[in-house]
């Protein structure tokens, strides 16, 4: 049976190339050396990769491989592309507590040509937004994940909340102390910006503030990558109806298993 390598920076830029929106935050965390990585090759070239932190991430074939290797992390997220996930957990989840929530057929979506505008106040967020958008960004991680960070890991995500914004991955659109539209960029390439906790406060739901945002957030980031992306549930048919009508594509499907 071949073994498990440590890949290269310059092998994993490779894989990712192959699917630049599928990969993009394999490519991102490796490119800001971050986390650990294993892999797989063939005639030295990556078949399956996973990235194995409090996130683990699989990617390419016979991804069952990893099983050994993330069950000695504490994994919170198994997240990836679905066929990935689904070979890895036939083999791990004999090796790991039950997930609390599992989300199959996650769609992808996917934008290259940029939407109209959406005549918006959209704009990055700074240092003095950190005390407005800290509930909202804890409120979307809850609507998402389904867990308050504020009670898990309350000083663990005031830092990761004010690095996106340090790091310049984070933009709002506020009006009267009202958030119309946030979101940030979970994963940023030079091929892909992948967008997460889109967001839009409760009293002004409902009103359009959502596709503004979006158009305007992705004609931005347009502007500096080929490619927006993000995944999204497949049950929340609002995001969905917001996502296709500013153009946005499929690409794939993700599944999530969270502990």
């Amino acid at each position: 049976m071949q073994d498990a390598i440590e890949p290269r920076l310059e092998q994993i830029l490779d894989f990712c190339g192959e699917d630049p929106v599928e990969r993009v935050f394999l490519e991102d965390v490796a490119r800001r050396n971050l986390g650990r990585f294993t892999a797989f090759t063939e005639n030295g070239r990556l078949t399956a990769l996973c990235h194995v932190g409090a996130n683990v991430v699989p990617s390419g074939v016979g991804c069952a491989r990893f099983a050994a290797a993330a069950a000695r992390g504490r994994a919170r997220m198994i997240i990836g592309d679905e066929r990935a996930v689904d070979e890895l957990w036939q083999d791990l989840a004999a090796l790991m507590p039950s997930p609390r929530d599992d989300r199959p057929g996650q769609p992808v979506y996917a934008i290259s040509d940029t939407p109209p505008p959406g005549e918006t106040g959209l704009r990055p967020a700074t240092d003095k937004d950190f005390d407005l958008l800290l509930p909202a960004c804890a409120a979307a991680h809850e609507e998402e994940i389904g867990v308050d960070p504020m009670e898990r890991d309350p000083d663990g995500f005031r830092w990761r909340t004010r690095s996106q914004i340090e790091e310049g991955r984070s933009w709002l659109w506020v009006e009267r102390d009202t958030i119309l539209f946030k979101a940030e960029a979970s994963a940023w390439t030079p091929a892909a910006a992948q967008v997460q906790q889109v967001w839009v406060d409760p009293p002004a739901r409902n009103k359009g503030y959502a596709q503004r945002g979006m158009r305007d957030l992705c004609r931005l980031l347009l502007g500096e990558v080929p490619t927006v992306c993000l995944f999204v549930r497949p049950e929340n048919a609002p995001a969905i109806r917001v996502y296709e009508a500013i153009g946005m594509k499929r690409h794939g499907a993700y599944r999530s298993l969270i502990f």
